[in-house]
Parts: structure tokens; sequence; C-alpha cells
């Protein structure tokens, strides 16, 4: 089944796609008739994405080893896709993990690598994405963060710290990018069904106990990939966590009883 072309022949460049949310994304944008560009550090996982996406498209994928947490494959990454696949048109940064612990007991070391995955790997590639878009006066960056990033609970202040960075930093990319037609949007998220939780959650069980947040990694690529070209700033799912974060700003102190008690499941 061929969905719209309003991807058609677009360069989509997607990081942390070997596996979860990355992937699917992988593959609803093939199906829009985009050339999917994907990387991560697992480069068998990557191939399987890369051949699935070709059958999907009945185009060529492309596929590059990266290490988001190192300047320096980002870059040379960055100047091989330009090379050999041409200039990106649609940036979607997913690569990130997260790590969920009393900030008691939490291991500082893990807050440093947290920071160069998730935040400062993020800026580094927004940033040669946008030289470029800026050029050509065209593209869309979209860089996946999290609810946790608007509303925090206990055992995730690392996590929610990169997150609330991510928003602000995409927050003053969008309105630095807008005057040169380079479109910018946050997608902010509450727990996805995905591996991320084999490694963020110690105990194993905590999408069993928010199983009624819990979204479907698919339906999330869909409107995800179905936003790009628009200049819709966020998408917020699940609309229950949106409605909560909203509630959370305006009565702060009911937001701190609520994320403390109702969400705080961790």
């Amino acid at each position: 089944m061929k969905f719209d072309n309003h991807l058609q022949d677009k360069i989509v460049f997607i990081t942390g796609a070997s596996s979860g949310l990355g992937e699917q994304i992988a593959y609803e944008a093939a199906l829009y008739g985009a050339i999917v560009v994907i990387a991560a550090r697992s480069l068998d996982k990557l191939q399987i994405v890369k051949d699935t996406c070709e059958k999907i498209s009945g185009k060529k994928a492309y596929l590059f080893s990266l290490d988001i947490s190192k300047p320096d494959e980002i870059e040379a990454v960055f100047n091989e896709i330009t090379t050999t696949v041409g200039p990106i048109d649609v940036l979607i940064n997913n690569a990130g993990f997260g790590h969920f612990e009393s900030v008691l007991t939490a291991n500082m070391s893990i807050a440093e690598d947290m920071f160069r995955v998730n935040v400062l790997g993020l800026m580094y590639t927004s940033q040669l994405a946008a030289i470029h878009m800026a050029e050509r006066e065209s593209g869309h960056i979209i860089n996946v963060a999290s609810m946790a990033g608007k509303m925090a609970t206990p055992k995730s202040t690392i996590y929610s710290a990169s997150k609330f960075a991510v928003i602000g930093y995409t927050n003053a990319l969008r309105l630095e990018l807008r005057p040169l037609s380079v479109q910018v949007s946050t997608i902010n998220l509450g727990p996805v069904n995905t591996t991320f939780f084999d490694k963020a959650d110690k105990n194993g069980d905590y999408l069993s106990r928010v199983d009624k947040y819990v979204l479907d990694p698919k339906e999330v690529a869909h409107k995800i990939v179905r936003l790009i070209g628009t200049n819709k700033r966020e998408l917020n799912l699940p609309k229950s966590m949106e409605v909560a974060s909203r509630f959370y700003t305006l009565f702060p102190r009911m937001g701190d009883y609520l994320a403390s008690t109702l969400f705080n499941q961790k």
C-alpha cells in the first residue's frame, strides 16, 4: 500500500533508526516516497531497516554508522550524505536514551553521556542541517523531545533535564529559521512501546504500570511523517498527557502533586 507522495524523492535523514520509533519513521517515510537515509551505531540492525525501506519505496536507501555523541563522526556523516546522496531535505533527530533513577544514587557519568547524546548530538546535527537548508531556503528539522521535558517526574531528573534542553533549543531554532523558510518542529511523547525502556527502566515493569498512556510506535511514526512540510510547531502525545502538561504550567503546585502521584510510576 502506497500513501500520497508529499515526500516523493525528498532526502529524509533519521538518527537512531536501527530500532523502535526511528525504525518505524523510516518505514513510514519510505511509504510516502522518500529517499531514506538512516544512522545509528548498530550496522546489522540498520541493514535490515535499509533493506525493508527499499522494498517499501522501490528506491535506494542509505545507511551510515554514527555515534551521535561524537561531533567528528556527525560532521563526517553529513559530508558523506551531501556528497553521495544529496542535500538533506528533512532531518529527524530521534537518537536518544533515558535512565530512571533517584538523584541520590545516580551516577553522574550517565548525565554526561545523556547530554552528549540527547542534547549536544542533536544540536550538532541541527546546526549542520540548518546551514545547508538556510542556503536553499527549504527544509524541515524535527527534534524528538519528550513529555518529560514539559512535566518532570521523580527519578527522571537527568532525562527530564536533557529533554527540557531539547525543547528550549528547538523553540529558539524555530524562531531563527522561520524567516529563512526552514520549518522546525518538536515531538513531545509520553511512553512509547519500544526497547527504549530496556535501558531506561531498571525494574522492567514501567510500561505495564502506565499501560493506558503507552503509544504505538507505528501510529506515532505516521503522525510524525504527516507533519513533515507543515508549519506545525509541536506534536504532543498522548493527548491526556498534553492536557496534564498544560495544567502543570498553569497550576504548578497542583502539577507537582499530579507529577509525584498519578504520573509517578517509575
